[in-house]
């Protein structure tokens, strides 16, 4: 465990929770989704150390044991926090891992740093390309009244929110993919999501365009997503992000919740470890 300064935005020293094993595999940043912490990645991190890989997480700032700053939950900054961390560990030939909100930060980065540190990417039931539902943007799949409505339940009774969005989070076909321990364990994590990080969050990955971030993306790129997943629904965005970048690998998980990467982990790690090969 240790801890890197992030040096940009408001907030000029804000300290982001990492998770590395060290090593001297090649790395895998694993970007964990919204409201959760680097802890999510329970399942996924045995697995890649084992095969040789070099694994880090962290807490994304306002998540888990990282700063909880008053601001910079835009895409911008939480991309630059990402870059220090690449950065203050020299990390290079680097493949990063998006899960749901964690996509934007991977799509953003192209635009914002080019693919110098980059060998490839991963889009894990991830947002992008566009979730906000408009006349400009008609196949998103997260209406204004959806975003207006979780805001408001998040506002006014956040354990109860969190309790509903984590049971959708592993459903799919009107049944629970994964035990009650491990919905409960997720629950947990959602405790230390900082209110006003949570609420940022959710209005950055609900707004942004990541349209022209894809089209910059140009080192091969795995989109693996769920077939059931009624969070990020497939259809408005992994299928539409592999549609974007060409060549892009596809893997569409079988009665997949959101969750996939605890749900179908085996299945989840075994395609990633194929594509690392890559």
């Amino acid at each position: 465990m240790a801890e890197i300064t992030a040096h940009h935005g408001l907030f000029r020293n804000t300290k982001l929770h990492v998770d590395d094993t060290g090593g001297s595999g090649r790395p895998v940043v694993l970007i964990h989704g919204w409201p959760l912490s680097g802890a999510s990645w329970s399942e996924q991190v045995p697995a890649l150390q084992q095969a040789g890989y070099r694994v880090v997480t962290y807490d994304r700032r306002g998540f888990g044991r990282s700063d909880k700053t008053f601001s910079g939950y835009d895409y911008d900054t939480l991309t630059d926090d990402l870059q220090a961390l690449l950065t203050e560990l020299d990390l290079q030939d680097v493949t990063l891992v998006g899960f749901s909100m964690g996509g934007g930060e991977v799509a953003r980065y192209f635009t914002r740093f080019g693919t110098e540190r980059l060998r490839s990417v991963v889009f894990a039931a991830a947002v992008p390309p566009y979730l906000l539902q408009s006349e400009e943007n008609p196949d998103g799949p997260l209406t204004e009244e959806m975003a207006n409505g979780m805001a408001e339940q998040l506002e006014a009774d956040p354990p109860s929110f969190y309790d509903g969005f984590v049971t959708q989070f592993f459903t799919a076909g009107g049944e629970l993919k994964v035990t009650e321990e491990q919905r409960q364990e997720a629950l947990a994590l959602t405790r230390e999501a900082d209110k006003k990080a949570a609420l940022g969050c959710m209005e950055a990955f609900g707004t942004t365009d990541f349209r022209d971030d894809l089209r910059a993306v140009t080192v091969p790129a795995l989109i693996v997503h769920g077939d059931g997943d009624g969070t990020v629904p497939f259809v408005g965005s992994g299928a539409r992000t592999h549609a974007a970048i060409p060549d892009s690998t596809l893997h569409v998980i079988k009665g997949g919740p959101h969750g996939i990467n605890v749900s179908h982990a085996d299945e989840f790690n075994r395609v990633l470890l194929d594509f690392l090969t890559v």
